[in-house]
């Protein structure tokens, strides 16, 4: 069973977080399973489109019973009202791009992980009153290595992911490692747009094994 510790130990475990939208439904069960096959134990679908939440049902209909270690989260949620629909149909956890308390309290209430996104320690300490384990510092390309290494020790022991720029680069996960963050988000970067259209699984199986492969050479040094 999927719990909000499970859900946080999967992504500490991973040390990356896989996260896209596709508007077909099929194409997107085709990218999960490519992701699972590559070593991806945990990942995040946006809410990026119409399509969206039923796609996201799709997908939980059909990967629950034959990846039953997955989890599955939902993210860009920056409403009560979406959360509730994702979560009824079956999200892992919730993932937003913004610090929505009554977002984070919906949440916790459903017993699930609730991962805000961070720009400033305002923020930050916000998102920590309202029980936030990770904090998603967003946009990472923007704000960049620099900013965790200064905040981290204002915030003693909170975890930070960055999303948003992150690239499949040695050096670059490396500097945002040393700089204090326990996981990297990674959409576009591994799961870009000629990918998804193009239908290239082979070349996201690759993406995601040097990602993964470098996450972990990162992490043993």
């Amino acid at each position: 069973m999927q719990t909000k510790e499970s859900a946080l130990q999967a992504i500490l475990d991973q040390g990356l977080l896989p996260l896209f939208f596709y508007e077909n439904p099929e194409v997107s069960l085709e990218v999960v399973k490519t992701l699972y096959q590559a070593g991806i134990r945990t990942l995040e679908y946006t809410n990026r489109g119409p399509a969206a939440l039923e796609n996201f049902k799709y997908l939980k209909q059909e990967l629950g019973q034959v990846y039953p270690d997955l989890h599955l989260g939902i993210g860009t949620i920056k409403t009560t009202a979406e959360a509730q629909a994702f979560i009824e149909a079956g999200a892992d956890y919730i993932v937003c791009p913004i610090v929505n308390p009554a977002v984070g309290d919906l949440t916790h209430e459903a017993g699930l992980l609730w991962i805000p996104g961070c720009f400033t320690p305002t923020e930050i300490h916000t998102a920590q009153q309202h029980q936030a384990a990770l904090i998603k510092i967003f946009p990472a390309n923007v704000l960049g290595p620099g900013y965790v290494s200064s905040i981290k020790e204002l915030f003693a022991g909170q975890l930070f992911m960055p999303t948003g720029g992150v690239e499949i680069d040695r050096e670059n996960i490396s500097t945002w490692f040393k700089s204090g963050v326990c996981a990297v988000g990674m959409g576009s970067k591994m799961i870009s747009k000629d990918i998804l259209e193009n239908r290239d699984y082979t070349k996201l199986d690759e993406l995601t094994r040097k990602a993964i492969e470098i996450v972990k050479a990162v992490r043993r040094k």
